[in-house]
């Protein structure tokens, strides 16, 4: 007998390490191939990690709770030899890689000095004054006693350049600047740090945020500090689309052994609504606009905990419906059971929600940075409505759904706003009830 190594797996370029949650296997258990060991959560997604051989568990390495980095053995498999002789080879190859990268960056550590996006003192450094710094020489240290004016403190473009411009004074003359703020930047900040405090009594009962529940809770705060949100909102028919897929539900199924749900429709005209609206697509970093080549879209989708999760349906644009059918369905099953990967949640440039399933009529929801803007997708509902013919008009029963726009004002104005779902509304209700789509 032999020994396996199960470690952590890469996934995706920002996620560096993950959190053990709970161990699916204990020491003496068999396991098989391709078999979940271990639950892991990072601060993006909670999956599995699956076994690459069939064996014995006979160490376990790390305790739940315990933060592990990616590519750190987490448990121990006895196993056949032939497959521990893979697994040297395969460790040996590891290895070079590793050494190899060891060596590029030791090489780039003499020629240049390192700079990162968030500092050891949780600062934010743009891409471009990261770049002026590695120009001018400038170690992480000095980037560090620069005095920032920008959003909670950050060094813009102008606070680095009027450093370089003045000789690089020293720390303490420049920590004079500091204080050259106005009293509203003042309150400002003191009134964003003072919680009104909270009373409780012996009633009362006070329960633990989740893991995930701090993460939305943050990045909620984070997006209505950074984003000016503005709404549009706009009321579609969609009685085509309800004909078109009360028709054809049970031959879909029966073809392409998927559910015809009113989602993957909805997205499909998102997507193609985008392709005309490009700026609508794009990010901000700083006073630079980021205009997004692919069209990702995010799909908001309920946890079994009440929490939400965005997976993303990659280059949703070049899909047809059944494409966008199955990637919706998948989704949407893999996040009711944990089961999504890491780099599935990633990549997003717009996001949509279906505020609909709830019961609601229409939301305002909040962007999901860094986009710049997000749909809410209403219940539909039959209503009275005026219908014009060549004959006149009259009143009948339509199906109808409103759609909400929220969108950053600081990039995104209201008519590209309004313009965007009215571009929506448009490509729904021409919907052909006729055609097999």
């Amino acid at each position: 007998m032999s020994k396996f190594e199960v470690k952590l797996p890469k996934m995706g370029e920002s996620v560096a390490e993950a959190t053990i949650t709970a161990w699916l296997k204990n020491v003496g258990d068999s396991v098989e191939m391709d078999e979940a060991v271990v639950e892991i959560a990072t601060d993006k997604v909670d999956s599995e990690v699956p076994c690459e051989v069939e064996g014995k568990v006979v160490e376990i390495l790390f305790e739940v709770d315990d933060v592990v980095k990616v590519g750190e053995t987490i448990a121990i498999i006895e196993t056949d030899e032939e497959v521990e002789e893979a697994t040297v080879a395969a460790n040996i190859v590891e290895e070079v890689e590793e050494v190899e990268v060891l060596e590029k960056e030791v090489q780039q550590l003499i020629e240049e000095p390192v700079i990162e996006k968030i500092s050891s003192t949780g600062k934010f450094y743009s891409p471009l004054v990261r770049n002026i710094a590695k120009e001018e020489g400038i170690s992480m240290d000095e980037l560090e006693s620069i005095v920032g004016t920008g959003k909670d403190d950050r060094v813009t473009k102008d606070d680095i350049l009027n450093y370089i411009e003045s000789g690089r004074k020293p720390v303490a003359e420049v920590q004079k600047v500091a204080e050259v703020k106005t009293p509203i930047q003042k309150i400002q900040k003191e009134t964003v740090k003072v919680a009104t405090p909270v009373s409780v009594n012996g009633e009362d009962e006070i329960i633990e945020m989740s893991r995930m529940g701090k993460l939305v809770a943050h990045h909620m705060v984070q997006s209505v500090q950074t984003s000016a949100h503005v709404q549009s909102f706009i009321e579609v028919d969609v009685t085509n689309i309800v004909k078109w897929r009360n028709r054809v539900k049970d031959d879909f199924f029966a073809r392409e052994g998927q559910k015809i749900t009113f989602t993957p429709i909805f997205m499909q005209a998102i997507a193609q609504a985008i392709k005309q609206y490009p700026m609508i697509n794009i990010s901000v970093d700083g006073d630079k606009i980021i205009k997004r080549k692919s069209i990702n879209l995010g799909m908001a989708a309920a946890l079994p905990d009440g929490n939400l999760i965005v997976p993303v349906i990659k280059n949703a644009d070049m899909l047809n419906l059944v494409g966008m059918t199955k990637s919706v369905n998948d989704l949407a099953v893999r996040a009711k059971n944990n089961q999504l990967k890491p780099d599935e949640i990633q990549g997003g440039t717009y996001t949509v929600t279906n505020v609909g399933s709830f019961g609601s009529v229409f939301g305002t929801p909040i962007i999901n940075q860094p986009q710049v803007a997000i749909l809410a997708l209403g219940a539909v509902r039959k209503v009275p409505a005026v219908i014009e013919t060549p004959d006149g008009d009259f009143i009948g029963i339509r199906h109808k759904m409103f759609i909400s726009h929220s969108y950053d004002h600081r990039v995104v104005n209201g008519a590209l706003g309004g313009m965007f779902i009215k571009t929506v509304k448009e490509i729904l209700e021409s919907w052909d009830v006729k055609a097999s789509h």
